[in-house]
């Protein structure tokens, strides 16, 4: 039930992190890979060269035309996760338009247009699998994170609309929100002792989560093992949530 064998998935913001164990649990199970970085090509194919049967792009989705780009990159595809994102910590009445928009292009917006252009071809075929990448900050958004919480919590309406109108064609919709998780992003913060001891201390496994925890969910979602989920959101958190 696991098997992909044969399909095709493009995982956004791949290099590092959970879109990069994402791209290499979905390549294990017999799924050619797309890998995306968003700045440098040469980072897209440093990743790639770690999972097998994946093929480096780069493509920034900050720009108008992203999606369009990014289909040129790799045509259809029976998976599309879409993991890219990007977020700043600004006192919310401190957020200025670049930051504003950089997050809505780039946690919103391509991602819409990109479900946009990718299930055309899953339609045809009667058949596809759609995962966004979300946060726990829909449910608990930090201070210092409004419009990254924001965004995050419109793209989960976004799964909610589109998976009852793709369900009839085979196409499954779905979200997985992660807690805090030790990824580059992360990093500096969790660098801080202080800070994190806080921040432990909110979620009840008492403990922040690592990248490739994210993988088995991601799976299952894209795989024929969840073919009868459809707009959910999979929180996997700790349960920090909770």
């Amino acid at each position: 039930m696991f098997d992909l064998t044969g399909k095709t998935a493009l995982v956004t913001g791949s290099t590092q992190g959970i879109g990069f164990e994402i791209a290499k649990a979905l390549s294990e199970h017999g799924a050619k890979v797309f890998v995306h970085g968003a700045t440098s090509i040469e980072k897209s194919k440093a990743a790639a060269e770690k999972i097998k049967n994946a093929q480096a792009i780069c493509v920034n989705l900050n720009s108008p035309d992203a999606a369009k780009k990014l289909y040129a990159e790799t045509g259809d595809v029976d998976i599309l996760v879409l993991n890219a994102s990007v977020q700043y910590r600004t006192a919310w009445d401190e957020i200025a338009d670049e930051e504003f928009d950089s997050q809505i292009n780039i946690n919103l917006r391509s991602s819409l247009y990109a479900m946009q252009l990718y299930s055309k071809s899953m339609k045809e075929k009667g058949y596809g699998r759609i995962l966004t990448i979300g946060s726990v900050q829909q449910y608990k958004p930090h201070k210092d994170m409004a419009v990254y919480a924001a965004t995050k919590c419109a793209l989960m309406s976004i799964v909610q609309n589109t998976a009852r109108q793709l369900a009839p064609y085979g196409i499954t919709v779905n979200n997985i929100s992660p807690g805090v998780i030790a990824t580059p992003r992360n990093e500096e913060a969790l660098q801080d002792k202080s800070y994190e001891k806080i921040v432990i201390a909110g979620i009840p496994m008492g403990r922040v989560g690592g990248a490739e925890e994210m993988s088995g969910a991601a799976l299952l979602l894209c795989s024929d093992a969840g073919s009868y989920i459809t707009g959910i959101d999979l929180t996997v958190d700790g349960g920090m949530k909770l």
